[in-house]
């Protein structure tokens, strides 16, 4: 059987699309639309009863959020090189995973909602300056933790560096101090090429 991917790539799509192409994995790119009336399918909701997007079938395992499908790509795939190789290095994956869900996802969509994608009638600028505001301090976390190193976790790409530079994927435009290091960090995250096979299927819907 073959990995499915469920989620058009211009949506939280784009992590596991990014990790399976990190991990050279054959899969089936399901695009579906994030407001598709396919995500409201009781065939759909069989896979994923939120009725949002990504959701992988894995072989017959089914598992929804995308941050928890790199980690599950990246672990049961751990020859591919994504996963740590420590104790401590899984620990660190897993903090950094959840800072970029709880510290940093949140305010970053509020701002992207606030300035690009509700209509512009429902948009609240000062929603988007104060999560701006906010994040900054998130960012400034981030540089501090990559003075001197390349990568976050084992000096070297993991899931962990795939899973926050996705969830800061517009760094540079939401970045309104100096962060040397962590600017570095994210060209060269999305610089590889499997991320930037990801990021050309955005293209393709």
């Amino acid at each position: 059987m073959t990995l499915k991917i469920y989620g058009i790539a211009a949506s939280r799509a784009l992590r596991p699309l990014w990790a399976a192409e990190e991990l050279g994995l054959p899969y089936e790119h399901i695009r579906y639309h994030f407001n598709g009336p396919e995500t409201r399918e009781p065939a759909y909701l069989a896979l994923n009863p939120n009725g949002t997007v990504p959701v992988i079938d894995d072989e017959g395992l089914v598992v929804f959020e995308s941050l928890a499908i790199t980690l599950h790509l990246a672990q049961s795939r751990a020859q591919g090189g994504l996963w740590a190789q420590t104790p401590a290095g899984v620990a660190q994956i897993y903090q950094w995973t959840l800072w970029a869900a709880t510290e940093a996802e949140t305010l970053a969509r509020q701002w992207f909602q606030h300035t690009s994608f509700l209509p512009p009638e429902k948009r609240l600028p000062a929603l988007a300056e104060e999560a701006l505001d906010r994040l900054q301090g998130r960012l400034r976390v981030l540089d501090q933790a990559l003075q001197g190193r390349d990568y976050l976790v084992e000096d070297r790409f993991t899931v962990a560096d795939l899973n926050v530079a996705a969830v800061l994927q517009r760094f540079e435009v939401m970045a309104r101090e100096d962060f040397p290091a962590a600017l570095a960090w994210h060209r060269r995250c999305l610089a590889r090429p499997a991320s930037q096979r990801a990021f050309a299927l955005r293209q393709a819907g």
